[in-house]
């Protein structure tokens, strides 16, 4: 049974918050900035050379208005699609508060996209505008000398190449005083695309009343207070990074950091320690990457440690108590959603962790497993689809796809009751729920479930273990054969005799009938550019290669 989403506090909090983004007279320039005391600190930017710039909300007012005002006298309007291929920066800021500023839909874009990847958004979303750091306008170039996006305006920092401005001197064409445009909660101010993790990226609309749910996660999940010093390290290329590292600084006030370097373990160290975070959150991979830093680890002592993005396994709970101070809460959420199951920090919502599980739904959302061709809710530790009740989610926003009713109708059932996430997860007797897989991650063999998650947090505790993927291939025998891809610590060669420990230790750690019968060994796995291992490529790639072998016997 689900527990009881607490206190009276939480509940009031949840209708404030409900209240404050939906209905109409809805600004997403005045809620996101000028709400806020323009002598507030916005965001520290923290430079390469690890130098830093602070930016108020003033500043981000100011020339924001001027920014809108430029795009406006181009003949830009509200409703028109605007994307972002830019870093993290002041500049970028600027854009995007400008974009809402005028009532257009920011689009973004991922700064590591190729150029297929970046044409696909820009002609699905149907933008208008593409604002560029000048390192990436060659791809931009390469998608017009296909006789793409001939009619694209593009602004970048520099006036080079397939540049129709500089950024400065659009800026310097406007004038500050420029009112935010007016909508209301419904009113579509983002247009992000799916990672692509299982399929063709769908386009997802964000409507203003949708950052209720992502400040109640600012608030709830990661309990960000005004003595924090807030990082998010994920990129606001996507949603993870552009929800709750970008708009959770701008719903709550709460100042937030913006990295402009290259990730690294060493970099990510020396601002945990200069900066003296003490609410830091990041995506799984990130922490392995710092459990596995073999230089000289600071004294790092956060107050919150978050991830989301992927599951979080077991090795990095034991690792960062003492590296980090904290145990690190694992999240789960998705771009149509925002975070909604949660090993909450707020002191009202938070447990002790329960190592696998990814908490409880936030508030303001009620979830429930369900039988997969039934769509009925199952018992307690039966794995099913994980949903949530719209009845009684008054956080939901997500209504459909653009131009994409068959994908679509996988996401709500046709009553309207149910947002299906797409993931198999259980929930145990005390209402903590538990991922498993994707549905179509879901490995049956001989007549088993078996999700490759709990399978992989087994291998990746072992200490040659880098990280892994569990997949499975046709077989005559079971139907499906459970294989794992493993990528090793720098000094480990792969042997016979490794394989044979890494299968006992799953006999021995999860189930006998659930160890993988071979294992590949790969110095890197796919991963989408949000860093979601892509398992469907692997699959793809182990395929062939069988194929190959058979060839040539």
């Amino acid at each position: 049974m689900e527990k009881q989403n607490t206190t009276s506090i939480v509940d009031q909090r949840v209708d404030e918050l409900i209240a404050l983004y939906s209905g109409p007279s809805r600004a997403a320039a005045g809620l996101l900035c000028d709400d806020h005391p323009i002598n507030d600190l916005a965001f520290r930017i923290i430079r390469e050379d690890f130098s830093t710039k602070a930016i108020t909300f003033g500043e981000l007012r100011t020339r924001s208005e001027k920014l809108a005002q430029a795009l406006y006298s181009e003949g830009f309007r509200s409703g028109d699609r605007i994307a972002t291929l830019m870093g993290k920066s002041q500049e970028y800021l600027e854009t995007i508060l400008a974009i809402w500023r005028l009532g257009a839909v920011h689009v973004p874009l991922f700064t590591a996209f190729a150029g297929p990847a970046i044409e696909m958004r820009l002609t699905s979303s149907g933008a208008k505008v593409v604002f560029s750091d000048a390192v990436h306008l060659d791809k931009l170039k390469q998608i017009r000398a296909s006789g793409q996006g001939e009619n694209w305006v593009v602004v970048s920092s520099e006036k080079v190449g397939d540049a129709d401005f500089r950024f400065e001197d659009l800026m310097a064409k406007g004038r500050p005083g420029y009112a935010p445009y007016v909508g209301n909660g419904d009113t579509t101010f983002i247009e992000i695309y799916t990672s692509g993790t299982t399929g063709t990226p769908k386009g997802v609309p964000v409507p203003i009343k949708a950052l209720a749910s992502f400040q109640a996660y600012a608030e709830f999940g990661l309990n960000v207070r005004p003595d924090d010093v807030f990082w998010n390290a994920a990129d606001p290329g996507w949603g993870y990074g552009l929800y709750f590292g970008i708009l959770a600084v701008l719903t709550t006030g709460v100042a937030g950091l913006l990295y402009t370097g290259k990730f690294s373990p060493e970099a990510t160290f020396k601002i945990l320690e200069q900066e003296k975070v003490t609410n830091f959150t990041a995506a799984p991979t990130v922490y392995r990457s710092l459990r596995t830093f073999e230089g000289q680890t600071p004294s790092i002592r956060l107050r919150c440690a978050s991830a989301a993005g992927e599951p979080l396994t077991p090795d990095v709970n034991r690792w960062a108590p003492e590296a980090l101070g904290v145990e690190v809460h694992d999240h789960f959420g998705q771009t149509e959603a925002g975070m909604i199951v949660n090993n909450h920090h707020h002191p009202e919502l938070r447990e002790p962790i329960r190592p696998g599980s990814m908490g409880r739904p936030m508030p303001g959302w009620s979830a429930a497993i369900l039988d997969e061709k039934t769509l009925r809710p199952l018992g307690p530790n039966q794995p099913g689809l994980l949903a949530f009740d719209l009845s009684k989610s008054p956080m939901a926003w997500f209504e459909g796809y653009i131009d994409a009713p068959k994908k679509t109708a996988e996401r709500l059932t046709p009553d309207g009751k149910w947002y299906l996430t797409g993931d198999i997860a259980r929930v145990d007797e005390d209402g903590m729920y538990y991922f498993s897989s994707r549905d179509d991650d879901v490995i049956i063999m001989a007549g088993y479930r078996i999700g490759p998650f709990e399978v992989e947090s087994v291998l990746v505790t072992h200490p040659a273990v880098v990280e892994c993927a569990v997949i499975a291939l046709p077989d005559e025998l079971r139907g499906q054969v459970l294989e794992a891809v493993v990528a090793l610590a720098d000094d480990v060669v792969p042997s016979d005799e490794l394989t044979q420990e890494l299968q006992a230790k799953v006999k021995k750690e999860y189930a006998a009938h659930a160890y993988p019968r071979r294992i590949h060994y790969k110095s890197v796995l796919p991963k989408t550019p949000s860093g979601k291992v892509q398992r469907f490529r692997l699959r793809q790639e182990l395929t062939e290669e069988e194929r190959n072998e058979g060839a040539q016997a």
